[in-house]
């Protein structure tokens, strides 16, 4: 174990929504501590008090116990790996985000084509100042879309004097493509991860995109480009400006502290939840876990079973339900 140098509380930690909490360690050994957890590093032990937790990252090199997942899980606390300040998404545990509310709230809209549209609209929408004219097809939104992305290319072209000759790289030939697309490229990978570990802390699913689908991480593909044109491009222009020797390793860090420095962890889950916020979902999300020991309901389209749920609006299956109650 590392030697004790100091001891810390933290009794404030950066806040992702509604009170939930976030902490990232790395190079660290974490072990329960009476009503806390024990962060053991080079600079001493930190106090973490589990109530006030919601979702812990585990970085490269932490070790981590037993007791303490136990603890963190009976507080709620989700427990997510990840790689360096968050460059890549390995695996999660369950916390209080197992509550399946999101999910569902995401899965209804996803399968409505009516409200998978009005999502889609809302993911063009929050990258634009003004609103999009409601006339406007998705094929027009696009183009807009299309027309904000290559200005924002240019500018940054002109601003630090890199070449742009558009996008372009070959996965079988990383070396082939030009500095500016290496630089790219690495600084997508690390934005992916950390739109991927704030989207499974607030609850919703990777897979289920609006403008991505047909992969697991489509809806990190939605998420990401969110944030491409401020979080991404400026800083793979200025590194690729600086120098072109270690550019991958060089944009990772750059972008670290770019994400750290606007707290961008913090505006995705506000981003997500706007996205589903005020939608119509044509008719109430049941939360299953509002009973952690309930099994919840069977589904029933027909309404012939007691107290099935149906979320097709069928008033058999909504009748059901509310006698149950």
């Amino acid at each position: 174990m590392p030697p004790v140098r100091s001891t810390r509380n933290l009794k404030e930690l950066p806040k992702f929504r509604d009170g939930l909490s976030y902490l990232y360690a790395e190079h660290a050994v974490i072990e329960q501590e009476a009503k806390a957890v024990a962060l053991y590093d080079d600079s001493g032990v930190t106090l973490v008090p589990v109530a006030a937790l919601g979702v812990l990252f585990l970085g490269p090199g932490t070790r981590i116990t037993h007791a303490a997942i136990r603890a963190l899980a009976d507080n709620g606390c989700t427990v997510i790996w990840v790689g360096e300040s968050f460059c890549r998404f390995y695996a999660q545990g369950l916390g209080e985000t197992r509550t399946a509310a999101n999910l569902m709230r995401q899965a209804k809209a996803w399968a409505d084509p009516e409200l998978h549209f009005r999502v889609v609209r809302r993911l063009y929408e929050f990258r634009f100042a003004d609103p999009l004219p409601e006339t406007f097809s998705l094929q027009q939104i696009r183009g807009l879309e299309g027309v904000r992305v290559r200005t924002a290319y240019s500018r940054w072209s002109r601003e630090t004097g890199v070449p742009w000759r558009g996008r372009h790289y070959d996965r079988g030939n990383w070396a082939a493509a030009d500095p500016i697309n290496r630089a790219l490229s690495s600084g997508a990978a690390f934005l992916y991860g950390i739109c991927h570990a704030g989207i499974v802390s607030a609850g919703y699913s990777p897979a289920l995109g609006f403008i991505h689908t047909g992969k697991l991480l489509s809806f990190v593909y939605d998420i990401a480009d969110l944030y491409k044109t401020d979080a991404l491009i400026p800083v793979a222009f200025k590194v690729t400006a600086e120098s072109d020797e270690m550019i991958e390793r060089r944009i990772r860090v750059a972008m670290r502290e770019q994400i750290s420095q606007v707290r961008l962890l913090d505006r995705i889950v506000e981003d997500l939840h706007r996205l589903f916020d005020d939608l119509d979902l044509h008719g109430n999300v049941v939360d299953f876990d509002d009973d952690p020991s309930r099994p919840g309901f069977l589904w029933d389209p027909a309404g012939d079973v007691s107290g099935g749920i149906s979320y097709g609006g069928d008033d058999l299956g909504e009748s059901s339900e509310e006698s149950e109650r």
